[in-house]
Parts: C-alpha cells; sequence; structure tokens
C-alpha cells in the first residue's frame, strides 16, 4: 500500500498516522483490543449487525471492529473499513480471513468516492475525531448511505471525564513542560467531545434523529498484567508518550516513576482500574 493522499487539511494526520505514531498504536494493537473491549462491546450491542447488512466502519484502524462485525453479516452482507493508516491497515488484512466478508482499503473518507448509498450502517470506534473538515465529510460519508441508513459510533467525551488518559499525562507534567492545548475543535481524540458540536456536524451534513448517550466505563490500563504492564501503557501510548518525547531518559525515568506512583493505589489483583467515558452517537441518514 502506498501512503494514501487526501483532503488537504487532514495531510497532517494523514502523516502521523503513516509515522512514528501510527506504528505505536500498530504495534499495540492487541493490547489496545483488550483494553477497548468494553466500547467494542457497546457498539456491537447498539448495531445491531444481521445477515445481509453492509457496512462501512470509518477509521477502522486494525480492524477489530470491522472483524467482529464481518461474523455478523454473513452470510451476504459485506463490511468495508477504511482508514488512512498503512502499518494499521496492515495488521487488519493480515488478521481477515478468506471466510469473512471484509475488506480493508486505504482512503482518506473524506473525500473517497463511496458508492452512492451502497451501505445501511455507518460505524466507527474512535474514528471520526481527526477530520479537519467534519462537516465535508459526513457530507461525503452520508452520500454512501441508503436513506434508510444509520449511523452509530463511539467518541471520547471531554478530557476531565476520562482519568484513564489524562491521569499519566498529569503524572508526567511533574516533570517536563505542558503540551500546547488543542483547540476543541481541532482534530483529536476529544474533538468530538462537545455534545452542541457533535449535534451541530451531525445536522449540517444531513443526519436526522441524532441521539447522544453518556457511557461510563471502568478500563483496565494493565489489561490483567500488573502494574509495570500499565505504566508501560501510559507510556507507550497517549498523551503521556506524546509530552515525553524528544526528553531524556532520566527525566522519561522520573516520569514513569510518578507514574507509577499515581496508579499504584488503583492495582486490584493484576488489574489497574480507572475510569473512562464516551459518547454512543446514533444518527438516520
Amino acid at each position: 500500500m502506498q501512503v494514501t493522499s487526501g483532503h488537504e487539511r487532514n495531510a497532517d494526520q494523514i502523516a502521523y498516522w503513516n509515522g512514528p505514531g501510527g506504528q505505536r498504536w500498530s504495534d499495540r494493537e492487541a493490547a489496545q483490543e483488550i483494553l477497548l473491549a468494553p466500547v467494542s462491546q457497546i457498539l456491537i450491542e447498539r448495531i445491531q449487525a444481521r445477515p445481509g447488512d453492509r457496512i462501512l466502519d470509518v477509521g477502522c484502524g486494525c480492524g477489530g471492529l470491522a472483524l467482529a462485525l464481518a461474523k455478523q453479516v454473513a452470510p451476504g452482507g459485506f463490511v468495508l473499513g477504511v482508514d488512512i493508516s498503512v502499518p494499521m491497515l496492515a495488521r487488519a488484512q493480515a488478521a481477515a480471513t478468506a471466510e469473512l466478508p471484509v475488506q480493508f482499503e486505504l482512503a482518506d473518507a473524506t473525500v473517497h468516492p463511496f458508492e452512492p448509498a451502497s451501505f445501511d450502517l455507518l460505524v466507527s470506534r474512535f474514528g471520526v475525531m481527526f477530520f479537519a473538515e467534519p462537516v465535508v465529510s459526513f457530507s461525503n460519508l452520508r452520500r454512501a448511505l441508503k436513506p434508510s441508513g444509520r449511523v452509530v459510533f463511539a467518541c471520547w467525551r471531554e478530557p476531565k471525564q476520562n482519568p484513564w488518559m489524562m491521569a499519566p499525562l498529569q503524572a508526567v507534567y511533574r516533570h517536563v513542560p505542558k503540551m500546547p492545548e488543542v483547540g476543541p475543535e481541532e482534530p483529536g481524540p476529544f474533538a468530538f467531545a462537545s455534545e452542541e458540536r457533535v449535534r451541530r456536524i451531525l445536522s449540517e451534513a444531513g443526519f436526522a434523529d441524532i441521539a447522544m448517550e453518556a457511557c461510563a466505563l471502568s478500563l483496565d490500563v494493565a489489561i490483567g498484567k500488573g502494574l509495570d504492564a500499565a505504566v508501560d501503557s501510559a507510556l507507550g501510548i497517549g498523551p503521556a508518550s506524546r509530552a515525553l518525547q524528544g526528553h531524556p531518559e532520566e527525566l522519561r525515568e522520573a516520569a514513569r516513576q510518578s507514574i507509577r506512583e499515581m496508579l499504584a493505589p488503583h492495582l486490584h489483583g493484576d488489574s489497574v482500574i480507572l475510569p473512562g467515558s464516551i459518547w454512543l452517537v446514533t444518527a438516520r441518514a
């Protein structure tokens, strides 16, 4: 696969997800699937895929959700997973088997020429918050849906509702300067935290019957492997990892110890449980 071209304002995201950042997420694919299993379960229950359904998974990453849905839409159905990340799609394609009705494609969903009115469902697990022009993106995606088509996706609520990501970052900030603040409408993990903004985007893109449900989560950041694994996870990907990039090893080691001290009270057996929260968003074409 070649690195995809796409909407010019998505160039930074395309570069990131095809660089070291995307490779780190790809390398941690197995751990992330375990960590985010509660989110996948919520989505799958709400999607209610049936045999024969045609599903478009946007920002499919390493393919976990698309592969699970492909099992449900057979026989007669089909799942297309699209993403801008070559390393993540390589993982997805490697996990796909010949008997599953699933295909993965390198594409920027903002501009990709999907076949009009060809999908019953548009789904995503944290893949739609990175569009620079989300109204343009969702307008293009809506054209790919049948008139009866449905939307079901998960996005993160505001940072204060997600200590599993933000608590390690605050521990790191005891040792390094704070990263520049990301604007509330700039692409990123919390770009869809505002209920008002999400409703506005989907409405302007032509969707109707928009509903948003706040879902509280308990996430095991250690994925059952103990405190050291939880610390490694915080340092491997996510905001704490980004804040430490480019800093010397002695600072990284001091930050590691602070993260460990912060996480220790949350250790229960081999799990380290921290709260999180998502919006479960549904709409109709």
